[in-house]
């Protein structure tokens, strides 16, 4: 359909256009995704076999949506891809304010105007970026905001008499009539403006100042809410919520590989950062890590969710942390390193909600443990598993490097800012790492091999076969024992 050609309602009627809902345009969209086997919410990991099937299985059934799961779990950019299903324009009377379709109008503007000019009513397109209309609710949002009120001005200028209809502002939700409409945090909203959805979603009249309306609204509603909401801030009152078709829970990645790809599709690096610094995949499992344990860690609140946003965000500052040694050293390029883990930790402390054991803590330490906790976790799929105490006598594949600390006086010393070269330098005076690697990780590339080396001494820190402590130069690893039996 060349709709450059198509201007007043008698063009739209010759060239056969059919008018249909949104919900319908959406269902029979999706259809022709589902059965030409196309990607319908491309970008969004994880959900393949259980949120989207949902979600599509609403969008087939024409329900209101409503998204409930912690932050970070792409429930916003679930509801911002659904304009994909869209018709890329639709018609509708030109000047209309609640976008009225020629076919079926609404509006007393657009009955008027139909009435008027008939066959000759002008006629625009909307493209389907610009049917989509988001409200974030906040305890300052008013019945006036989303749904309209009685314009004085327009009463004044027109002079009209109250009585009139025509003395309406219309709000949010009349003008994103045959839009897709999506309320993000719900239960934020005061009850009584959830209240005044009720007769929109289920009967389509509007209330505004006395008047009562009969607008058939056009409108996909999809809202989003977080169950940490239910509890501290208000909750979906319960005939809302019994007037929304789906509710669909979201969760966050089951599995460090979908992390990754989420991690990487979303973080924001330049083209100098990727040329810069060489990123082991080890490096990217460690940090994905990371968040695993914080959603486990008795020290944080569960309930309050770790967003995916902090391992994004975690993977920049961590890039930007070797970045910055490179520029300082003059090294065209770097190896990422594991002390560079220590740049993350503002990444941590900001997107993680503390219980009260955690406050005692301190937020820096949890963040810095739980790093050493993702080391401790991934070793074990790396290397042979050690104990924290061995049996007297017993052999470990570990004996050599642990004797070569006990043997050290003064410890030893890795600095954060070293140039590459020699850093390498320093890590090959630890002589036991080279044969760990030799015979546990023979196929480690050759650039990565340091990075593995260093993730050995952190994990027998872990395991309490070495100690570390961070000063703000760098890490001083030495054997626990040594200094105690030696008297010193």
């Amino acid at each position: 359909m060349n709709i450059k050609s198509i201007k007043t309602l008698g063009d739209l009627k010759k060239a056969g256009y059919q008018a249909k809902s949104i919900k319908d345009e959406l269902r029979e969209n999706l259809i022709q995704k589902i059965k030409h086997g196309e990607t319908t919410f491309e970008g969004v990991h994880g959900y393949e076999n259980t949120v989207i099937p949902e979600l599509e299985r609403a969008i087939l059934s024409r329900h209101n949506i409503n998204l409930l799961g912690l932050r970070g779990q792409a429930k916003t950019r679930l509801a911002r891809l659904m304009l994909n299903l869209l018709d890329e324009y639709i018609p509708y009377v030109e000047g209309s304010e609640v976008n009225d379709d020629p076919f079926q109008p609404i509006s007393r503007f657009a009955l008027e105007l139909i009435k008027q000019k008939g066959d000759d009513t002008p006629i625009s397109w909307l493209h389907r970026s610009e049917r989509f209309a988001e409200k974030l609710a906040t305890p300052d949002v008013t019945v006036a905001d989303i749904i309209g009120d009685v314009d004085p001005i327009k009463a004044a200028n027109l002079k009209l008499s109250y009585a009139d209809d025509r003395v309406i502002h219309y709000g949010m939700i009349p003008r994103a009539n045959r839009c897709i409409f999506v309320i993000n945090e719900l239960p934020d909203l005061q009850a009584r403006i959830q209240v005044a959805l009720f007769n929109i979603l289920q009967e389509g009249d509007i209330q505004i100042r006395g008047f009562k309306l009969r607008l058939p609204l056009d409108i996909q509603f999809l809202f989003t809410a977080n169950p940490e909401d239910y509890t501290n801030r208000g909750s979906i009152v319960t005939p809302l919520k019994d007037r929304i078709g789906s509710q669909i829970l979201t969760h966050y990645p089951t599995d460090i590989e979908t992390a990754k790809r989420i991690t990487e599709q979303e973080a924001k690096l330049v083209d100098l950062q990727k040329k810069t610094v060489i990123v082991p995949d080890l490096a990217r499992d460690l940090l994905e890590q990371i968040v695993f344990e914080a959603r486990k860690n008795d020290f944080i609140d569960a309930k309050s969710g770790v967003s995916a946003r902090l391992s994004i965000t975690a993977l920049e500052n961590l890039i930007s942390t070797a970045e910055r040694r490179a520029l300082i050293s003059g090294d065209a390029t770097t190896m990422l390193r594991l002390s560079d883990f220590i740049g993350v930790i503002p990444s941590i402390t900001g997107k993680v909600e503390l219980v009260y054991e955690g406050e005692q803590e301190g937020a820096a330490v949890v963040a810095y443990n739980l790093i050493g906790e993702a080391v401790k976790s991934l070793f074990q799929e790396y290397f042979p598993k050690i104990e924290k105490l061995k049996k007297q006598d017993e052999e470990t594949p570990y004996d050599e490097l642990i004797s070569w600390f006990f043997n050290l006086e003064g410890g030893f010393e890795l600095l954060d800012d070293l140039p590459e070269t020699e850093y390498q330098n320093v890590i090959n005076v630890v002589t036991p790492l080279h044969a760990i690697l030799e015979k546990y990780q023979p196929n480690v590339p050759e650039d990565e091999v340091y990075f593995v080396k260093e993730f050995v001494l952190w994990a027998m820190v872990e395991y309490q076969h070495l100690s570390k402590q961070r000063f703000s130069e760098g890490i001083h690893f030495k054997d626990p024992y040594g200094s105690f039996i030696s008297g010193i």
